[in-house]
């Protein structure tokens, strides 16, 4: 069962940088969001034959199979990254890679981050043409399929360079050889930058397409599909990655290894996937008079500076919790497979078969997606919330409100009573700093029992859930960026005011209000604030897992062996390592403070029970 999605007005939710869709800026130039939504998106429908010619001009409601073609090349691109996260490092690896290098090669992901995205929504944004998102999305997918191409065939690839260039006298020349090796995991490392590039544009571009063409009250409808289709793309690539490929009839013809004939399946399906979106959607030319003036580049880092200094304390304690979370995901995500083939060498006592534990480590890996679709099923029904807690109204006053309170909870005790019950008030559900605590201890946990682990089975049984999707803000950003009336009123210098109102949270919630009162920032700098916290502790754990596999890997117990996996344990200790940073993440996140809803929601039970006993004594 999918958890409902609730409509969500603000567009920023999508914004994965600043750039020129600032909405302060927007607000002071006088060009509202809306009037831009409802004047720049053309949706095409072709449900028939002749249906291209038909265009619904604005931002039309848009059906399941809208939101289908419009998400379904995030899957595509989720199963060309599976390459990455699957085969990425026992690729390298494979290839004659020293381990500690691995961990600099996967420097592309935080660099690709912190450019590609900002640079092409910068373009996007700026161009007024109706292909303004979709030639990104084309271009990336270019550069995502050569990559993929190179790295498929990157010895063969070498070894036509080398000989081209006339080195060496044949295969039997150990120089010539060595060459071709060194050329092979150069191709492969470029290739990789390039594909990390790529992808970064790609999804960047996918989520700005999505902004233009979905309605603002099908935002959040429309980024649940994203997500799900992400999910549905790590089941299917690395479902892929585990099935032996060379048995399969008309795949098995392509001929090489296991990696190369995945990586033309993601290719087709990435293909595939971006064509749809492209055919069933397309923005709508902008007129040249609806473009923005444009910031200069010094202008929106010194916006971002300041915007950092000025971060409202509970935004800057979720992105410190961030910051020590994902220093404990990335080392996970990155070197899972190969840590499955190092279990794998040391049960059997030898180096394995690279493919064979390769696609070992896409089995665990595969687990992994289908338990982050499971906990992605199940969280949101933890976390739900009793409607009855949550005020239907906005109260001119605290009185009104008591007294609202005062008769419904009269009500549930007469209701009570005709059952023969006792009356039964709402419960506070599982607060999302709770939740997120949790989640980080069990995930330290399962990356301490590695010290346990002796058995490929026994590591298949310790498969942690997925982090939550970045594509969403937490929500004390968005409380922040899309102000809203508050259901209740508050006046503390009321002497009619209740005692009972606000004794327990005055402080610490004025606190926090005045905090968040310091100033408005805009929606999408504060993204891309949170964003840059996701993605520096990759500079960090790159530099930090170097260092321990210079340490635990430093020489090889077994001469004459070439030792991909056999007498390696350095994977263990930088998920240990990754581990230990996410327990400081839990340590954070109890200082993260409660949302305003849950705030209020724990205001009102407060004073719910006061009033039960109030009703239970007249």
């Amino acid at each position: 069962m999918i958890p409902p999605v609730a409509s969500d007005p603000d567009p920023t939710t999508q914004i994965p940088w600043p750039s020129g869709r600032n909405r302060a800026q927007d607000a002071d130039q006088g060009d509202a969001f809306p009037d831009q939504a409802s004047n720049g998106v053309t949706t095409v429908n072709r449900d028939g034959p002749s249906s291209r010619s038909k265009k619904t001009t604005g931002k039309r409601q848009l059906s399941t199979w809208d939101m289908i073609t419009l998400s379904i090349s995030m899957a595509g691109a989720q199963i060309a990254w599976t390459v990455e996260l699957g085969y990425g490092t026992p690729f390298l690896l494979g290839l004659g890679l020293p381990e500690h290098l691995t961990a600099l090669v996967w420097l592309a992901g935080p660099i690709s981050g912190l450019v590609a995205q900002p640079v092409i929504g910068a373009l996007s944004d700026s161009s007024t043409s109706k292909y303004r998102r979709r030639f990104w999305i084309v271009l990336s997918t270019v550069a995502l399929v050569l990559s993929t191409l190179v790295l498929a065939y990157c010895e063969p690839l070498a070894a036509v360079v080398v000989d081209l260039l006339a080195v060496g006298q044949g295969d039997w020349d150990d120089r010539r050889n060595k060459i071709v090796t060194n050329t092979a995991i150069g191709f492969a490392v470029v290739s990789f930058y390039i594909l990390d590039f790529a992808l970064n544009g790609l999804q960047a571009s996918l989520r700005n397409l999505l902004l233009d063409v979905t309605p603002p009250n099908q935002l959040n409808e429309g980024n649940a599909w994203h997500s799900r289709m992400t999910n549905a793309g790590n089941i299917v690539g690395f479902g892929f990655g585990f099935m032996p490929l060379a048995e399969l009839p008309i795949i098995r013809l392509l001929g090489g290894s296991q990696f190369r004939k995945f990586c033309i399946i993601c290719i087709v399906i990435l293909v595939i996937t971006v064509w749809m979106t492209c055919w069933f959607h397309e923005e709508e030319e902008r007129p040249a008079h609806q473009q923005r003036r444009r910031r200069g580049f010094g202008e929106v880092l010194d916006n971002i500076y300041k915007s950092m200094i000025n971060l409202p304390r509970p935004i800057r304690r979720v992105c410190y919790v961030q910051l020590f979370a994902f220093m404990g995901w990335f080392p996970f995500l990155f070197y899972s497979t190969t840590y499955v083939g190092q279990v794998m060498a040391h049960e059997i006592g030898k180096e394995p078969d690279h493919e064979y534990a390769t696609r070992l480590g896409e089995r665990a890996m595969l687990i992994y997606s289908i338990v982050g679709v499971i906990a992605g099923m199940i969280l949101p029904h933890v976390a739900t919330r009793d409607r009855r807690l949550l005020a239907s109204k906005t109260f001119e006053s605290p009185d009104e409100e008591l007294n609202t309170l005062r008769k419904m909870v009269r009500q549930w005790r007469v209701e009570a009573a005709r059952q023969g019950k006792p009356l039964r008030l709402p419960v506070m559900p599982f607060l999302l700093r709770n939740i997120w605590s949790a989640a980080m201890i069990f995930f330290a946990l399962l990356m301490f029992s590695t010290i346990f682990v002796k058995t490929v089975f026994e590591l298949l049984k310790e498969t942690p859930p997925p982090p939550p999707p970045q594509s969403r803000r937490p929500s004390h950003v968005r409380n922040l960026s899309t102000p809203a009336r508050r259901p209740s009123v508050i006046n503390p210098t009321s002497e009619r005011q209740p005692l009972l109102r606000r004794r327990s949270y005055d402080e610490f919630d004025s606190a926090l209000d005045a905090d968040s009162e310091s100033g408005p920032l805009p929606g999408g700098t504060v993204l891309g604030i949170h964003n840059l916290a996701i993605v520096m502790p990759q500079f960090l754990v790159a530099l930090a897992t170097n260092v321990i596999f210079r340490l635990a890997d430093g020489q090889m117990p077994v001469e004459g062996e070439r030792g991909t996996y056999y007498g390696k344990n350095g994977v263990a200790w930088v998920l240990r390592f990754g581990g230990f940073c996410t327990l400081l993440g839990a340590v954070v996140a109890r200082m993260v403070p409660p949302t305003t809803t849950e705030r209020e929601m724990r205001r009102r039970l407060g004073e719910m029970k006061l009033l039960g006993e109030e009703t239970s004594n007249p």
